[in-house]
């Protein structure tokens, strides 16, 4: 159902505008970039816009895309955010045009290369027409690498008036789903012209091309599959050079037990562990190519782990376990796999933190919380990995549920951020297994 009896049109000049200020309003920003760094041109571009009263509180996914209207330029990179800003609308033009310029933007041709392009999508539940800003943005509904971020940022159910009333803008009665679907929807996705791609290393990556292989290297003296074989460098990087002549393309070192009724040690004796087989490992010529992933839940062995050479970071409490993690991670510009888990291992397998009525469905719900908390402390949706925990707070038939209903749990994020949804994986959920 389209819904319009609260939605409101603007008419005003920039010099006479209807200019809101008295509550925050909801907005979605797009963001491209084809010269120079682009993912850095959108890290500094977010950082700014924070900065000058923009608080962003979800992000789509990255998409590299063909460029449109003017072909003989580089890739675009593609996204969009969601955010909440006092600023009236043309006052958050001239921020964001502010910025484009800070970033080296200037005149040349229209639809030409640019190192940053910040687009007001939507503007609360307000439909603005003016010499200088029109909202909803007039060429949004041919623009797929524009709807694709877009859809990212909404969930499957509509769940807010301003949701609802930017669907009622779209030019389809059924409303802004009708008009992706009209583009070609999720088809695109995947298409030489437009691809979902997670950034890693110095490279974007894109993860849906081929099932990625993690091996586990245990650094524990107590894990129940392995504790013990692999304390010494010498053994470590055996084993690792065995894993990638096996077929691994991830190795993710663990120094701190997770076994249920492991004890915690601290974050001290996790460096002690981990660093010296770190420092080896990355060292070795088998690394070409491959990906080292850090499994702690302390956000000061993350961060001395991606100064070593980590390329990923795996939590196994989402940030439950360490107030510090979130923003830390934010702060280090890596992959975050944020995992399932209730309590902490010596808790985990506690009767009460196995109560389910719906294992799929109670997952997802707290999964999707922890990322919202991951977002608001600044890591965005496109670096974000989520692992429903096999073997975490579960039984048996828990985790066979859980195997046979990815599709389920995927499904009841997306009501939420289909860009959240998105971002669960199978590699994730195999690794567990072994651990």
């Amino acid at each position: 159902m389209r819904e319009t009896s609260f939605c409101a049109l603007l008419h005003s000049t920039p010099d006479h505008s209807v200019e809101v200020h008295s509550a925050d309003q909801e907005v979605v920003i797009a963001l491209g970039s084809n010269v120079g760094d682009r993912l850095n041109n959108f890290n500094e571009a977010l950082q700014l816009m924070k900065k000058l009263g923009i608080n962003i509180t979800r992000h789509a996914c990255l998409y590299d895309t063909a460029p449109a209207y003017v072909n003989d330029q580089p890739q675009f990179l593609n996204s969009a955010v969601r955010a909440d800003t006092k600023l009236g609308p043309h006052e958050l033009l001239r921020v964001l045009k502010k910025i484009e310029q800070e970033m080296g933007r200037a005149g040349g041709i229209r639809y030409g290369p640019r190192p940053i392009d910040l687009d007001i999508l939507f503007y609360g539940k307000y439909q603005i027409g003016s010499d200088i800003l029109t909202v909803p943005h007039e060429r949004l509904w041919e623009r797929p690498f524009v709807m694709a971020p877009l859809m990212d940022l909404l969930g499957s159910v509509i769940d807010s008036d301003t949701i609802a009333c930017w669907h009622s803008f779209s030019t389809d009665s059924d409303g802004l789903f009708g008009s992706w679907e009209k583009l070609g929807g999720e088809s695109l996705i995947g298409k030489e012209g437009m691809k979902r791609v997670l950034p890693i290393r110095n490279h974007l990556w894109e993860w849906s091309e081929k099932t990625s292989v993690m091996g586990i290297l245990n650094l524990t003296p107590d894990s129940f599959n392995d504790g013990g074989k692999f304390v010494y460098v010498e053994n470590a990087v055996s084993h690792v050079r065995l894993m990638f002549s096996e077929g691994a393309d991830i190795v993710d070192i663990g120094a701190q037990s997770t076994r249920s009724m492991a004890s915690r040690i601290s974050a001290d004796e996790e460096l002690d562990r981990l660093i010296p087989v770190l420092e080896a490992v990355q060292g070795m010529p088998e690394m070409e190519g491959k990906l080292i992933s850090v499994d702690t839940f302390y956000s000061d062995v993350a961060s001395e782990a991606v100064k070593k050479g980590a390329h990923i970071i795996n939590d196994v409490s989402s940030g439950q376990l360490d107030p510090n993690m979130h923003r830390i991670v934010a702060s280090l510009d890596v992959p975050y796999i944020a995992m399932h888990m209730r309590g902490d291992p010596a808790t985990m397998q506690s009767s009460d933190n196995l109560q389910y009525d719906d294992v799929c469905s109670q997952v997802a719900s707290e999964l999707f919380s922890r990322v919202k908390d991951a977002e608001l402390s600044g890591v965005p949706a496109w670096r974000i990995i989520l692992d429903p925990g096999i073997g975490f707070s579960k039984k048996t038939k828990h985790n066979l549920d859980i195997l046979m209903g990815i599709p389920a749990i995927r499904a009841e994020i997306a009501k939420r951020s289909l860009a959240v949804s998105c971002s669960c994986t199978y590699w994730t959920i195999k690794k567990e297994i072994f651990r």
